[in-house]
């Protein structure tokens, strides 16, 4: 397993479904954080930046914490505009097989593959586990034969609604661009894609998050209850958006070791 002071994966030999060109954004790709305990479960870490760009303290700084706390991590470099759906997602997908198809070789579990991620990021990683599919057993390439289903889901201040009061501007316009049908707002608001094989859920929010409001995990949360979906909400009275492992503020750091014991429950 590469170390994440090296180089990036690539997700496809070749180029990826949709590449628009060559450069690195449009070569989705995975750095990875090992650990040396063998075995564990794994989280694929997908930071935000309102699908137009990924912000660098919720990449590299939550795989090093999820590393301290005994779990190799990855962090999942997807396209962003001007890319549009469904290539952000086709990225999340590739890398959930990805990292299930080499599981042996890394020594992790490939049935605890977990996605994390924040605002629009937290979208793709609520899409991940609302939009899968069990893998394709007739692919000529390996990887795709794998499940993309992860094993948990961990939506951080997420947007979840497209088509609502509630949704967050600046991603559902790089996601989906100026007239987006309502037929994709309704299939894209992942609150309306919850079934009883959601993967279980760690979700949490601000409560006067002025960016993307909570009511987007509210409502994520209350379709994982209606269709009995184990979940974890948090819920913290006050603090801006894009918060990340929220050093400046103890009270809602606390996610952090708090999902530190959720995993542990999980089995990761």
């Amino acid at each position: 397993m590469e170390h994440g002071n090296q180089a990036w994966i690539r997700l496809w030999q070749d180029n990826a479904p949709g590449a628009l060109g060559n450069e690195d954004e449009d070569i989705p790709a995975l750095k990875a954080f090992p650990v040396e305990t063998q075995g564990r479960g794994a989280v694929i870490v997908c930071p935000g930046g309102g699908y137009s760009m990924r912000a660098d303290h919720e990449g590299e700084p939550i795989a090093l914490w999820l590393n301290s706390i005994g779990i190799p991590a990855f962090v999942l470099r997807y396209r962003v505009a001007p890319y549009r759906y469904p290539c952000a997602l086709s990225d999340v997908q590739r890398a959930v097989r990805y990292v299930r198809h080499h599981a042996e070789q890394w020594a992790i579990n490939g049935s605890k593959i977990g996605v994390l991620g924040f605002s629009a990021g937290g979208h793709l990683t609520a899409s991940s586990g609302t939009l899968y599919d069990l893998g394709n057993p007739e692919a000529e390439d390996p990887i795709e034969r794998q499940s993309c289903r992860p094993d948990a889901i961990i939506p951080c201040y997420p947007v979840i609604t497209m088509n609502s009061a509630y949704t967050h501007e600046g991603s559902r316009l790089s996601l989906l661009g100026n007239n987006p049908e309502p037929e994709l707002l309704e299939a894209l608001s992942l609150d309306n894609r919850v079934t009883p094989d959601t993967p279980p859920t760690f979700l949490w929010h601000t409560a006067d998050d002025g960016a993307v409001p909570v009511e987007n995990s509210l409502r994520f949360a209350a379709a994982l209850s209606r269709n009995k979906v184990p979940f974890d909400l948090h819920v913290f009275e006050h603090g801006r958006h894009g918060m990340g492992l929220a050093t400046e503020d103890p009270h809602v750091a606390s996610w952090a070791p708090v999902l530190g014991l959720w995993l542990e429950r999980q089995q990761f």
